[in-house]
């Protein structure tokens, strides 16, 4: 069961970024062809965008996040030693190096990974959470986010916020192309009459409108899929799956922290915001919960 579960989230987590990358590509494609008279123009400068920006976040991944969401970094294991040797203990069992450990205070129980690889990752834990969980249920939350840091997801996240902001980026450019003179194509196509370069026209246009939309919903299904192969990964390294039940039980009760990002939210390991759950689940950050305790309890 374990094993089925982590093959099926691997293959849902491919689709999901092929096809975020298409998004990225189709909304070059869309904002060359409107404005700028050249598909093949508008996918080069996408591409370009999306490789400098990509860089860019993944090399100063760490850093950004953690001065984001406040967390200030324990040197060694006398500042907190369960949580020190807990991350040490997981890290070992994972076969990953020891990452960086960074604590946030704040009340409410939470907990994160970050980094470009596993070689530079970083784990980050509330003051809460080091209060509310007893050992084996701390064992479990780090565990999870050692599944993060050994399959890369933490790279994966930083990609995706990445390519993100590039569609954001791309729609920016769009825009001002539009009302700085922009869309000659639009205004040629209408005059020569064209009504397949007329429906090209619409059809490019409603992809860099929905772009953002698209984007978010892909970075939101991501993350979910990523949550559920971090918990069966948590008990493939503790052994024990009652340790991560009983933490997420804790943590689905608590007060939304105060220190989080939001822009960070989808890296903790349980919603931070404490949001009220979207229509579909298409916009949550993280799985229910409640789905989450129950494929746990069948493993």
């Amino acid at each position: 069961m374990l094993y089925q579960q982590i093959a099926q989230n691997k293959r849902r987590t491919v689709y999901v970024m092929i096809g975020f990358l298409l998004l990225v590509l189709a909304i070059g494609a869309a904002i060359g062809y409107v404005f700028y008279d050249s598909y093949i123009a508008g996918i080069l400068m996408a591409t370009v965008i999306g490789v400098i920006y990509m860089i860019m976040m993944i090399s100063r991944s760490t850093s950004v996040i953690m001065s984001m969401n406040h967390g200030h970094e324990i040197k060694n294991e006398d500042e907190a030693p369960e949580l020190w040797h807990v991350v040490e203990d997981m890290a070992l069992v994972a076969q990953v190096p020891m990452p960086r450990v960074f604590i946030i205070d704040d009340a409410s129980p939470n907990a994160f990974a970050t980094g470009n690889n596993p070689e530079h990752a970083a784990v980050a834990a509330t003051s809460g959470i080091l209060k509310q969980l007893n050992r084996e249920e701390l064992e479990g939350v780090i565990g999870h986010e050692m599944t993060h840091v050994r399959n890369y997801d933490i790279r994966l996240s930083t990609i995706a916020l990445a390519l993100s902001a590039v569609v954001a980026m791309l729609v920016n450019i769009g825009m001002h192309s539009f009302w700085w003179g922009g869309g000659r194509r639009s205004r040629n196509d209408s005059e020569g009459g064209g009504y397949i370069q007329i429906i090209l026209m619409v059809f490019s246009i409603l992809i860099v409108i929905l772009g953002p939309l698209a984007a978010s919903i892909a970075q939101m299904a991501l993350s979910r899929n990523r949550e559920y192969l971090a918990d069966a990964g948590s008990v493939e390294l503790t052994r024990n799956p009652q340790g991560l039940i009983s933490a997420l039980k804790k943590i689905s009760t608590a007060q939304p922290m105060k220190e989080a990002d939001p822009s960070s939210a989808a890296l903790y390991i349980s919603d931070p915001m404490k949001k009220k759950k979207s229509f579909a689940h298409l916009f949550d950050t993280h799985p229910p919960m409640a789905d989450r305790i129950e494929r746990l309890e069948k493993i």
